[in-house]
């Protein structure tokens, strides 16, 4: 019943979803971004307390709200940790009607073949069943391409549709996330390449099965238009990549139909020092640039 409500928000609502998702590797340049140097925590354990306190500072806003926030990719850590007494998941969907999504994969493999895939992820079907308890109703995998390798590029798309089929499985919903990165000199030929991959695999789906999927911001305005078409695929969202926000939404607003899944270009410009009106404001501006962008 909840997975059908989610559905629905996700598949006509209008916003975008937060990615609040950054996880062990990313996680202390994310919060040094955030004003939080190294020296402020001295382990892993401490260095997640941090990160929560400013994922639930951001939560907890009021500007943070179902007009235009579609839904929030959460960190397994996150998941497991509580947000005004309730567990994250839950004062997400319960209380701000906002759709949790999860991160679930174990970072990237070695760079080889012109990108990296994914590491293995012995325990998926565990941590799935762990979502499973909240009201999750999606994950999201990472791989990056960096050249236009054929080969390279469809290992990268046939492991995300494997490990979708997995998810798909289990009743949750997989965003697919092949990066392509924006400082590839050949950046247009890798999204070819790409494109044409992406067709081929979600022609391995069944017929009633969907995937969302997160994409690096083309070259060429409205390139993935026939992915947003397919009725294989629910939403295409778009990643920051490492644009600033204000390039990052310019691209976007080329691209009807693919709305933003930011990470870095959503928090920038915040700050553990502001006050709590300094912060709701910046937060403010932020949401409602990327809503705007992702309106078109």
């Amino acid at each position: 019943m909840e997975y059908q409500k989610q559905l629905q928000r996700i598949k006509n609502g209008s916003g975008f979803i937060a990615a609040l998702d950054q996880s062990g590797g990313s996680t202390p340049k994310a919060l040094e971004n955030y004003g939080v140097m190294g020296d402020a925590y001295d382990n892993d354990e401490a260095m997640f307390d941090q990160v929560h306190e400013m994922r639930a500072r951001i939560m907890t806003c009021d500007c943070f709200d179902n007009e235009r926030v579609l839904g929030a990719i959460l960190f397994e850590d996150t998941m497991e940790r509580a947000v005004n007494g309730k567990p994250t998941a839950n004062y997400l969907w319960e209380d701000k009607q906002i759709v949790p999504f999860l991160k679930v994969d174990k970072g990237l493999a070695e760079r080889m073949n012109g990108v990296q895939v994914m590491r293995p992820m012995p325990n998926l079907d565990l941590l799935l069943d762990k979502a499973k308890n909240y009201p999750v109703f999606g994950t999201k995998m990472r791989s990056v391409i960096y050249e236009p390798s054929v080969d390279g590029i469809e290992l990268v798309v046939q492991q995300q549709f494997d490990v979708a089929k997995q998810i798909l499985s289990k009743g949750l919903m997989p965003i697919v996330e092949p990066e392509i990165d924006i400082n590839s000199d050949k950046k247009h030929d890798c999204e070819l390449i790409l494109k044409t991959s992406i067709l081929h695999n979600l022609e391995r789906l069944n017929d009633e099965q969907q995937v969302m999927l997160k994409l690096t911001l083309p070259e060429e305005a409205g390139f993935y238009q026939e992915l947003i078409d397919h009725p294989k695929v629910l939403k295409v969202v778009a990643l920051s990549g490492g644009y600033s926000r204000t390039d990052a939404c310019a691209k976007l607003k080329q691209n009807p139909g693919m709305i933003a899944s930011f990470s870095r270009a959503f928090t920038e410009g915040l700050s553990k020092q502001q006050s709590d009106q300094e912060f709701a404001d910046t937060i403010n501006t932020s949401i409602n640039e990327i809503y705007q962008a992702s309106k078109i």
